[in-house]
């Protein structure tokens, strides 16, 4: 069928690059539509925080987003002070703020127990997103500016925090783009050195990117697509259509060094990498499609839009690139960019990565206990993993928000204040019984019910546990409280809680996304391969890749070591929890790529020579220098990724660039062919009734035994 497709795309290059140039033309605009259409917002329909807070939305206007904490300090008795003026002039900033404080309730939990520090909870209106601004410095101005004689005010809390750190600038989707396409260049020149080699996978990437985001735009009118997607096609778009160029190019331009006609090395190239690139697109796509069986719309748009980038990389690949090919013929190989001597022209395994393939071969046994040495470090970094939000004593910064932050501290009041849990009482049910039944449960430190947070027989109580939200603590806190709720008609919400109840969406139901990925990907590549033997180790070793990422980041960001010198981001102590299952997406199928590149090659000189040993070694030297290309390619484009806004994706875009590295050197040039050298000829073998389950056609004279 790929030979067929080929000769087609060679006889109609004409009317298929002209096709390709009018749809990427309408993807610039398609690209612009979308730019208004996406999904902002997170949501975990069906979790009883979410619920509870949606409902307290839908009365008060306000519950979805976390409060900005004012903070008073003075010398005396800070209570002597009216702060009334001050924090409704603060509330106004944002009209249809609901507040919270001694002075609204003459509750001594929001005093501290030397009575010089107070303060008052500030919750401003509406569902946060991405783009969602509470007006901090204006909020902070006003409550100074209104502040009682003689009291510090001071102005913190989560968002307030963050607000110094840097995180809300960062280049714009298009600059990424276009820096890591200057990156890409780079890489390419030194690989191909000809200029036609270098333009092409770039003209493949541009296409795929811009194609992707006219599907994305239709995608929009049927579902909700988190804005995240953007950056997703503009940078894994990039590496994923350069990473399948590479792959087809240097087929290629192999097929012409062994004297082949054109037309003849495009169909062995559609044959043989063609069949590659679609094996690695479509395990892409498997773990970015299970995405879908997580119960939260904003990842399963995710999944679902960022499926689209392997499948419109694919379809570019097979269809525009032979065509390309077509047309350019031998000029592929001219205007050289490099010296004669630095362009590779003679035979892989002859060069350096030759060398390396037999001296694996010739020593696997040292060589794969020096990888699972790096792996096993790694791993162990990986399993100390932490998938939460940042404790707010761990975010960096200074100013206002962190003196505030610090008074509190000071003055013996829980962090807990900065994420109150705000329950929900309904159907005229009496907010006072359920405010005393929270003062007995261990891990709260103060319970208020402010008579003014009533409305039509719903009423809410606010609760500050003795913890950060975010601390460990506080989840069997969360956990207690649900039970003294149990058959009333109160319902636990508040930010803190909504959060557990993500990380539980996300990982409770991971093992089932897991189950899924690992199983479709493994019955693909046996089938590729021909091989239960090379599958199951092709699934292994790259779960042993992902833990290993995870190790990569627990080591930067959790622990802190350089995390702050590159990225300006303090030891978090935690990854924030939805980044270690997109990084399962995308790294999983990513790093599958490359063990589908090199052990195509090696299943493909096997079946020529039927000698395991030389078909390890063929097959690495064939595709060592095309792997760390790729490799190079989405590396870059990931750390660009790192510099966009926000904590989360710096800790995405380094995960996966981290990920991606780690995967081209230590797993697929010292694991892989180590492992298989070891394994000989178990390496190929296939039971006849998974053949037969598969509809494996395999030469007649295989052995179903080693």
């Amino acid at each position: 069928m790929l030979a067929r497709l080929a000769h087609l795309m060679v006889r109609r290059r004409r009317v298929v690059i002209a096709a390709w140039v009018v749809l990427t033309l309408f993807g610039v605009y398609s690209a612009q539509k979308v730019s208004k259409r996406w999904f902002q917002s997170f949501s975990i329909p069906g979790y009883s925080a979410y619920e509870a807070n949606q409902r307290t939305l839908h009365v008060f206007g306000t519950g979805e987003q976390a409060p900005l904490v004012a903070v008073f300090h003075s010398k005396g008795d800070v209570t002597k002070g009216n702060a009334t003026k001050a924090i409704a002039a603060a509330a106004s900033v944002n009209p249809g703020s609901r507040v919270s404080s001694y002075w609204s309730t003459g509750n001594r939990a929001y005093v501290s127990a030397d009575g010089h520090t107070a303060f008052a909870e500030i919750y401003p209106p509406k569902t946060p997103s991405f783009s969602s601004d509470v007006h901090i410095d204006d909020v902070r101005a006003k409550l100074k500016a209104n502040a009682p004689a003689g009291v510090q005010t001071y102005l913190t809390e989560r968002d307030a925090i963050y607000a110094l750190t840097g995180d809300g600038s960062g280049p714009s989707v298009l600059t990424e783009a276009l820096i890591g396409g200057l990156g890409s260049l780079v890489v390419l020149f030194f690989v191909f050195g000809t200029l036609p080699a270098v333009l092409m996978p770039i003209a493949i990437a541009i296409a795929s990117i811009l194609n992707t985001f006219t599907l994305v735009w239709a995608l929009t009118y049927i579902t909700n697509v988190s804005i995240i997607v953007q950056f997703l096609i503009a940078l894994v778009g990039l590496g994923v259509a350069i990473d399948y160029a590479l792959l087809m190019i240097f087929r290629f331009r192999d097929e012409l060094r062994e004297g082949e006609d054109v037309e003849t090395a495009i169909v062995e190239t559609m044959t043989h990498a063609g069949r590659s690139v679609i094996v690695s697109g479509s395990t892409v796509a498997v773990g970015l499609l299970s995405m879908i069986l997580l119960p939260l719309p904003f990842i399963r748009s995710i999944g679902i839009g960022g499926m689209l980038i392997p499948a419109v990389s694919v379809l570019t690949a097979v269809t525009l690139l032979p065509a390309l090919l077509a047309t350019l013929r031998t000029r592929i190989n001219s205007v050289r960019l490099l010296p004669r001597r630095f362009v590779d022209s003679g035979h892989p395994e002859d060069g350096p990565w030759g060398r390396w393939a037999r001296f694996v071969t010739r020593r696997p046994v040292p060589v794969a206990l020096v990888g699972l040495t790096i792996v096993g470090v790694l791993v162990y970094s990986g399993l100390q993993l932490n998938p939460a939000e940042a404790q707010v004593k761990d975010l960096p910064g200074s100013g206002d928000a962190i003196t505030g932050r610090t008074a509190l501290a000071k003055a013996g009041i829980s962090a807990g204040v900065m994420k109150p849990f705000v329950v929900l009482v309904e159907n005229g049910a009496k907010p006072g019984p359920i405010a005393a039944k929270l003062r007995t449960v261990q891990g709260i430190d103060g319970v208020a019910a402010p008579k003014d947070w009533r409305k039509d027989g719903t009423s809410l109580v606010e609760a500050f546990p003795s913890a950060d939200g975010a601390a460990k603590s506080v989840r069997h806190t969360i956990s207690v409280v649900r039970n003294e709720l149990d058959g009333t008609n109160a319902t636990l919400g508040g930010v803190a809680p909504e959060d557990r109840d993500f990380v539980s969406a996300v990982y409770g139901n991971f093992p089932l996304v897991l189950t899924f990925v690992l199983l479709v990907t493994f019955l693909l590549l046996t089938r590729a391969f021909r091989s239960v033997v090379l599958a199951l180790k092709a699934v292994i070793l790259n779960l042993i890749s992902l833990a290993a990422a995870y190790g990569i980041i627990v080591f930067i960001f959790q622990n802190g070591h350089g995390s702050e010198t590159f990225w300006h981001v303090h030891a978090t102590h935690s990854i924030i929890s939805w980044i270690p299952l997109m990084i399962f997406a995308f790294l999983f199928g990513l790093s599958m790529d490359y063990e589908v590149f090199m052990l195509t090659r090696m299943r493909e000189a096997y079946d020529e020579t039927g000698d395991t040993v030389k078909a390890i070694s063929l097959g690495l030297a064939r595709t060592g220098k095309l792997i760390t290309s790729a490799a190079l390619v989405l590396m870059f484009a990931f750390i660009v990724l790192s510099s966009s806004p926000g904590t989360d994706i710096k800790q995405f875009g380094i995960g996966l660039a981290a990920g991606i590295i780690f995967d081209a050197t230590v797993i697929r040039a010292l694991l892989v062919p180590a492992v298989m050298t070891i394994m000989g000829r178990w390496n190929w073998y296939l039971p006849d009734f998974a053949a037969r389950l598969l509809f494996v056609r395999r030469p007649a004279s295989e052995s179903l035994t080693p």
